[in-house]
Order: C-alpha cells, then sequence, then structure tokens
C-alpha cells in the first residue's frame, strides 16, 4: 500500500519522546505522530496517551523527504477530532457586564498608605501626612541623584 498524504493506517508505536511517538507503518516505514497530533485535548505527557508495542490508527499529514507526519486525532471520527468545549456561560456566551470594584471605605485602605490606623482623620490631616510623605520620597531620591545613581543610567555602569 503507498503511503499518501490523506489516507489512514494502523501502525505500531515503536518510540515515545517528549515531543511525539514514531510509528511503524506497513512497508517498513517510520512516521512520526508530534504530541499536538496525538489528542484533541492539550498533553503534557505523552506516554498518559500511547505506549510502545500499542497498535494506533493514524492518518498520513505530509510526506517529506522521507519524513511522514502523521496524526492520531485526525484519524479519529469526526466527532470526536473536535477539542471539549468549555460549558457555556449562564448568559449564552456573551460578555459578563461589567462589575465595579468594591469601594474603598476610607483612604487608609490603600496599601501604599502608613498601616498605623489611630482615630479618624480629617481630609486636612490626611492631605498633610500626604505632602509630607511626598516631599521625604522626592528628598531621598534627589539625594540618589546627587550620589551619581539616576534611574535612566548616566553611562558610567552605575546605576
Amino acid at each position: 500500500m503507498a503511503i499518501e498524504v490523506g489516507v489512514i493506517l494502523e501502525g505500531k508505536v515503536s518510540g515515545i519522546t517528549k515531543f511525539g511517538a514514531f510509528i511503524d507503518l506497513p512497508d517498513s516505514k517510520t512516521g512520526m505522530v508530534h504530541i499536538s497530533e496525538v489528542a484533541p485535548t492539550f498533553i503534557s505527557e505523552i506516554s498518559d496517551y500511547v505506549k510502545v508495542g500499542q497498535t494506533v490508527k493514524v492518518k498520513v499529514l505530509a510526506v517529506n523527504d522521507g519524513k511522514i507526519s502523521l496524526s492520531m486525532k485526525q484519524a479519529l471520527p469526526k466527532d470526536q477530532q473536535k477539542r471539549p468545549q468549555k460549558p457555556k456561560p449562564h448568559n449564552s456566551g456573551a460578555h459578563q457586564p461589567y462589575k465595579p470594584a468594591p469601594p474603598v471605605t476610607s483612604p487608609g485602605d490603600y496599601e501604599w498608605q502608613s498601616s498605623r490606623k489611630s482615630a479618624p482623620s480629617t481630609f486636612e490631616d490626611m492631605m498633610s501626612r500626604f505632602k509630607q510623605t511626598s516631599e521625604d520620597k522626592m528628598s531621598d531620591l534627589k539625594r540618589g541623584e546627587s550620589r551619581g545613581y539616576s534611574r535612566r543610567g548616566n553611562g558610567n555602569g552605575r546605576r
């Protein structure tokens, strides 16, 4: 029997690698099934699906320079070739409506702010603390730049 593209054959698994399986075909030919062509689902371990010595049905995908590319999943009946579908959401696949994040109950809820919780602050107190923190950070940055360190680098190898 001639091995041509599109033909479905039976062969015996002769070797397994992490990227595929080698199949002994009629007429003393050998082809390879890439791991992506073994089953219609994602496979991380090919040995979970085939074993050396197992007889499998394969479809010839290509014959190039004596190399034969095969597919086990395309040799399956049409109804088994498709990837299993995930269940659709309740609203028949339409996009989920936007759900806003829960409201922030106070400015102190943010992770970047001080974790010390005292009595409820007034807006002026919070603004004063914010300005102080900003000034402290700016002075740290300026101090670092005056020592020759910068975020962009200055070409002399220092950062």
